[in-house]
């Protein structure tokens, strides 16, 4: 269905028109002119303030096989004012690896020690997560806290399909759509490195489909990398549980992410405790 280049290409394009589409001619220190059909900076103008031809920047924004150098990249990062995080979902885009370990499609392994390990952290919620966002293991705890996570068909067991399509994902989070973009966006920016591989293409098809909100968030290409924050749940007899949440990679599984939630205050303390093994 799709061939090994098309679904990055096609990510390049469409994340490139975004951006440029975003960026004011008087953020770039231009002078606007006259009236703009089209938001943003024009082709030419982002051709001529990163020092490249208009054809060849035209080329790169419609997703053409054109080879582009870290030094040019960067320069079309400077002029579209990207952060971090989207200067690095470009670079992956565009075929330079910015994460330093090659990325994989191969199914992913837990070790032993990493099962051992979500065992220990009870009564902290805490799983792990594979390349594409799948939950690969997840201790008693997490289960205690999204309880379908144990039911859960292969092909449904997703932390991304569980926020947008999974009713009991959907009810659990307070404030979902604030979380579901967030999650969104650091979803799209961690499988970058995956794009072109037929079963992270068919995941985002299926979201697309049976999500209305994850299809019209999608085409916006927001990015943002994965941080330690505050999550708060519904909890029972409607108590408000809050959990810092940090994300940890695992040491020889560069593929795997290690999310634990600590409860982070008294009442939320005193729900984990009560927890024990179910």
């Amino acid at each position: 269905m799709w061939s090994t280049t098309t679904v990055r290409r096609r990510d390049l394009a469409e994340f490139l028109k975004a951006r440029r589409a975003a960026v004011s001619p008087e953020d770039a220190g231009l002078t606007p002119g006259g009236r703009r059909r089209t938001p943003g900076l024009r082709r030419e103008e982002v051709a001529l303030l990163a020092g490249v031809s208009v054809s060849w920047y035209t080329w790169l924004e419609q997703g053409r096989p054109i080879n582009a150098s870290a030094d040019v990249l960067d320069a079309v990062a400077r002029v579209l004012r990207l952060d971090p995080v989207e200067r690095d979902h470009l670079f992956e885009l565009a075929g330079h690896t910015t994460h330093g370990v090659p990325a994989t499609t191969a199914d992913v392994t837990v070790p032993e020690d990493l099962d051992a390990l979500l065992d220990a952290l009870e009564p902290a919620p805490a799983y792990v997560l594979g390349p594409r966002w799948e939950y690969l293991a997840w201790n008693r705890a997490q289960a205690r806290l999204f309880p379908a996570l144990d039911d859960l068909p292969d092909e449904e067991r997703n932390l991304v399909w569980a926020v947008f399509v999974h009713p009991d994902g959907r009810a659990l989070i307070i404030d979902w759509e604030d979380e579901a973009r967030r999650v969104l966006s650091q979803f799209r920016a961690d499988i970058t490195p995956h794009r072109d591989d037929p079963a992270t293409a068919t995941l985002v098809e299926r979201l697309r489909a049976a999500s209305p909100e994850f299809d019209a968030w999608w085409p916006s290409h927001d990015v943002a990398g994965l941080t330690s924050r505050r999550r708060r749940f519904h909890g029972p007899d409607g108590v408000v549980l809050t959990f810092a949440y940090q994300v940890l990679i695992a040491a020889g599984t560069p593929d795997a992410r290690l999310v634990v939630q600590l409860p982070a205050d008294d009442v939320t303390r005193t729900w984990a405790a009560g927890s024990g093994a179910t």
